[in-house]
């Protein structure tokens, strides 16, 4: 006997997620996971606290001069993480 209602398991987990839903606090630990891939880890050491809070993500530094460095390019941040998650998680970054 031969099925043609065959879908893909990635196609089916990605909808149980979305009905679910837990797409979103899924995407979002894998945007606060993929931090330190995309800034490199001479950031990352003084990247003290990371969380998001509708869809903008806060980062907490522990150097001043760091913090303005990033500022400047916070657009780009924000475009090179949501790229590694593969979704439009985060629309801002705010740095303290």
């Amino acid at each position: 006997m031969k099925r043609n209602n065959t879908e893909q398991v990635g196609d089916v987990i990605r909808q149980l997620l979305r009905q679910e839903g837990l797409e979103t606090p899924l995407n979002e630990y894998r945007l606060v996971e993929s931090w330190k891939d995309v800034v490199g880890p001479s950031i990352y050491k003084y990247t003290t606290n990371l969380y998001i809070k509708n869809q903008v993500l806060y980062v907490h530094l522990s150097s001043s001069v760091l913090r303005q460095e990033l500022m400047m390019g916070r657009e780009m941040l924000v475009r090179n993480l949501n790229a590694h998650v593969g979704a439009q998680v985060i629309v801002n970054i705010v740095f303290r």
